[in-house]
């Protein structure tokens, strides 16, 4: 008798809010080519965009975060860039919805 085989359940989106820092090495003292190329497929991927001076906070599905910072690195390399090094801080939540505005500008949240 054939054993069922059991399919992944389908679960919610997971809601993430993440700071990317991507850091192009051996390009020379300028990388704005390089931090504005990664910024252009930021925006493409539909995430929720708030620049800062090192780094961009991001809000969207965790799975679409990933595979940004992935296209990211794909893209760059692609391009020319031969290193890149990644800081990632992601942060998720279950017990509520957070967002980039809560985080930033409403400091009675936890």
């Amino acid at each position: 008798m054939p054993v069922p085989t059991s399919q992944p359940r389908r679960t919610k989106m997971t809601k993430a809010l993440a700071e990317i820092q991507v850091i192009p090495i051996g390009v020379g003292v300028s990388v704005r080519k390089e931090v504005q190329r990664a910024h252009e497929v930021i925006r493409a991927s539909g995430l929720k965009v708030q620049l800062h001076a090192y780094g961009t906070n991001v809000e969207g599905d965790l799975e679409t975060i990933l595979s940004t910072i992935k296209r990211i690195h794909e893209t760059l390399h692609a391009e020319g860039t031969q290193r890149l090094s990644t800081t990632i801080k992601i942060g998720t939540r279950t017990d509520k919805d957070s967002n980039l505005e809560g985080k930033l500008f409403d400091s009675g949240s936890s």
